[in-house]
């Protein structure tokens, strides 16, 4: 029979080494654990934004929103703006007459938040002019994804892998969540305890099981909610215009390191040229629309670019960024992004 300090010294070392590997294994498990710069988390942290779109036809911005309660003015009628519900009367006011002008004054101070929490006390209508003059210099920085919202609380299991601890948060509120992802660093992985309830821009409340069908969610209310849909954009002259860089691939694991220094040029007549120094490569390049889905496919033969070979969808573009996506056993990503 063993001695007994030595029969314990054994049982504490499987113990933790048991939970070594779960930990392990939780981590490597990259369909359901995440990091600051896995796709979903940024995806998370524009639903956690500030809602600014629902009056833009108040301040015209859809970075910043103006805080309850203040007064505005509309074609001589006062309006009291107290709750969301108030900036209907202001849209009311503005449809009634086609003869009027329809200019909305702010009864100054006020104080905007931004997209990101942040405040600023706006003192008059000049600054308020400054200020809203600087977001449209950023036409093109994703925004928040309306049109999906969270029912708190939620449970987010932690790692990190700098100390090996292990733990749980539980976020209250959409700031909560945005401040929690802002913080978050290289060496933090998390995982979200599913299921998650949420309800989409019809008012319907839905069951979120897994990474992959939060990301489905997102996606749907990108494509459908009209918050999400101000400004429409022609895909194939977006991506004939300029050149891009490649931010971020994933292919089972991250491979972003590998295209450093690309950048590629997609031509109307179908070719697309990826150049590196000195160095250069013509494929071809074609986008479809299958079953309501735009794909992107790229075609290279060397075997480095090859690898970017797959039947990409799209998952969401503007004037400067494209993400793609590929769904099979498990989900991978490219992105393209303005140099």
């Amino acid at each position: 029979m063993l001695p007994l300090k030595k029969y314990l010294s054994i049982v504490v070392f499987l113990f933790l080494l048991s939970c070594q590997t779960e930990i392990d294994e939780q981590v490597n498990n990259t369909q359901e654990t995440v990091t600051n710069t896995s796709p979903l988390t940024s995806y998370l942290q524009r639903v956690a934004m500030v809602n600014t779109v629902q009056d833009n036809v108040i301040d015209r911005s859809t970075y910043c929103t103006i805080k309850l309660p203040y007064t505005v003015t509309v074609n001589n009628e006062k309006i009291a703006v107290n709750t969301t519900a108030d900036y209907q009367k202001v849209t009311a006011n503005i449809n009634a007459n086609s003869y009027d002008d329809d200019i909305v004054k702010i009864d100054f101070p006020v104080t905007m938040v931004y997209y990101n929490y942040m405040e600023k006390s706006i003192p008059n209508e000049a600054d308020f002019d400054s200020l809203i003059d600087y977001w449209n210099q950023f036409p093109d920085l994703l925004s928040k994804i309306n049109g999906l919202n969270i029912n708190y609380p939620i449970t987010l299991n932690t790692y990190n892998s700098a100390n090996q601890i292990a733990g749980s948060v539980s976020i209250i509120s959409d700031e909560a969540f945005f401040n929690f992802i802002k913080n978050l660093n290289s060496s933090q992985y998390i995982s979200l305890k599913y299921p998650i309830s949420i309800v989409d821009y019809h008012n319907q409340t839905k069951s979120i099981t897994s990474n992959l069908d939060f990301e489905n969610a997102i996606k749907y209310a990108i494509d459908y909610c009209p918050e999400n849909n101000v400004v429409s954009f022609d895909f194939n002259a977006v991506i004939t215009n300029g050149s891009w860089m490649i931010p971020y691939y994933f292919y089972d694991s991250e491979k972003t390191i590998s295209y450093t220094g690309y950048s590629f040029v997609f031509n109307s007549d179908k070719s697309v040229v990826a150049t590196k120094g000195t160095a250069s490569e013509t494929g071809q390049w074609n986008s479809t629309i299958q079953n309501g889905v735009r794909e992107l496919k790229v075609n290279f033969s060397s075997e480095l670019l090859g690898k970017l070979n797959h039947n990409w969808k799209l998952f969401e573009f503007n004037n400067s960024q494209i993400r793609l996506r590929e769904v099979t056993n498990s989900t991978n990503y490219l992105y393209f992004e303005k140099k």
